[in-house]
């Protein structure tokens, strides 16, 4: 499997609240091993059902980096550094 993966994988919701759009990365996809075809790997599912594929761009791991640090988690790590 390739390390760079050619699909994001996101859980969409609307904000009740303040009406805004949520983007939660929940997985990605890797071309198949073995032909045509992609392998999903996810580490959530939205309760909704609804996942969102899209091709990976510098602006969103930004924005994650972004986030994660204003959260103080590691994005690599998914977990607080120490």
């Amino acid at each position: 499997m390739t390390h760079d993966p050619v699909l994001i994988a996101y859980a969409v919701k609307r904000s009740a609240r303040t009406k805004r759009t949520l983007w939660s990365r929940i997985g990605h996809a890797y071309p198949h091993e073995t032909g045509a075809g992609l392998t999903v790997i996810l580490d959530a599912l939205p309760a909704d059902g609804r996942i969102i594929l899209l091709e990976p761009d510098a602006d969103d791991d930004a924005r994650i980096l972004r986030d994660a640090m204003k959260a103080g988690v590691s994005a690599r790590k998914g977990r607080k550094p120490s």
